[in-house]
């Protein structure tokens, strides 16, 4: 019996559990793409750095956070698995030599953190900081490519089961949105390292943080553009309503608002600047996708909605349960912890 036929009592409206759920895993993925975007977003710059002290200074300022923040993938991985199961299995399933290629990348990114110094020798270290660099850039483009499939569609059959080849998710508007995915961490990495560094390395940060912020506004046009003209199952998403106008316009204030705050030196202005339009942004893709969790594609009968995806709702209910003593904790800590190396 297939996946759908399975599910043809499903509810055609979504629960409060349903759309609670959808909104806390929004959340959490969106959190990721803050934290671990202003690192990731370091690792993108590190090549431009040519001064060992330079280098040694970007590393060491995403030093006491980049573990830290890659606990919101995580968690929101985990999410998905206990909230969406089918999702979970079509999408990791589908995608499996991609998120291979993001593990490895982390892995040795991690790595490369600590064993650069080890050896003192210039050959030793122009290996690890390659490393670092490509486990950095590599996340960041594949995130955004995973995206942009989800949103566009990707080949399902009736039993929810990935029916595509690897080469089907490097199409032209995943890679875009892979593209505008890069842009963005790229900007929240230089404004990171605009916050923590000093003397010529800060004046060198600022000038990478204004043509990132050009960039990711001239990305995120295109996209929108590209949306409306290739993807309009995106656009006639009734459930979207006017907030398909009003984020993207967000995006796109905060953006100027980050390159305003850059020409004035105003660094934590414009990191925050920056931070609202990736929120802003993650929103409107998630306005763009509701109900759905995963677009068919060529087939939106088949679509997968968090109605057909979800784990029943005393799943959802004792997730949610738990998420409520969790999540505070996990903020509380990154709190703490930015709070106590600031101060330093």
């Amino acid at each position: 019996m297939n996946g759908h036929i399975k599910d043809k009592h499903v509810s055609m409206e979504p629960s409060v559990l349903q759309i609670i759920w959808f909104v806390l895993i929004g959340i959490l993925l969106t959190g990721y793409a803050l934290l671990d975007g202003f690192d990731l977003g370091t690792g993108f710059w590190y090549l431009f750095a040519k001064k060992e002290e330079d280098r040694r200074a970007l590393l060491s300022s995403i030093g006491p956070f980049w573990d830290g923040n890659e606990v919101w993938l995580l968690t929101g991985g985990g999410a998905i698995f206990a909230a969406f199961p089918h999702v979970y299995a079509t999408v990791f399933s589908g995608m499996y030599l991609a998120l291979m290629l993001v593990i490895f990348s982390l892995i040795f990114r991690a790595i490369s953190i600590e064993f650069r110094s080890k050896i003192d020798s210039a050959k030793w270290r122009k290996l690890w900081d390659v490393c670092f660099a490509v486990g950095s850039i590599v996340p960041a483009l594949l995130f955004g490519v995973a995206t942009g499939n989800v949103l566009r569609g990707m080949k399902i059959d009736v039993m929810m089961n990935y029916a595509g080849g690897f080469f089907d998710l490097l199409n032209p508007y995943a890679l875009l949105t892979g593209i505008m995915s890069l842009s963005f961490f790229a900007l929240q990495g230089a404004l990171f390292v605009s916050l923590k560094a000093e003397g010529e390395l800060k004046e060198r940060a600022g000038m990478w943080a204004f043509s990132a912020a050009i960039a990711s506004a001239s990305i995120f046009v295109l996209f929108l553009f590209v949306t409306i003209v290739t993807q309009p199952h995106l656009m006639k998403n009734y459930y979207g309503g006017i907030w398909l106008f009003a984020l993207p316009f967000a995006a796109l204030v905060s953006l100027f608002k980050a390159v305003q705050f850059v020409k004035k030196n105003a660094a934590l202005k414009a990191f925050g600047a920056s931070s609202f339009s990736i929120a802003a942004v993650m929103a409107t893709m998630a306005a763009m996708l509701f109900p759905n969790t995963v677009v068919a594609l060529g087939n939106y009968e088949l679509n997968l909605t968090i109605m057909n995806s979800s784990s029943s709702p005393l799943t959802l209910m004792t997730m949610l349960v738990i998420a409520a003593v969790g999540m505070p904790l996990v903020v509380g800590y990154h709190v703490f912890a930015y709070r106590l190396w600031h101060s330093r």
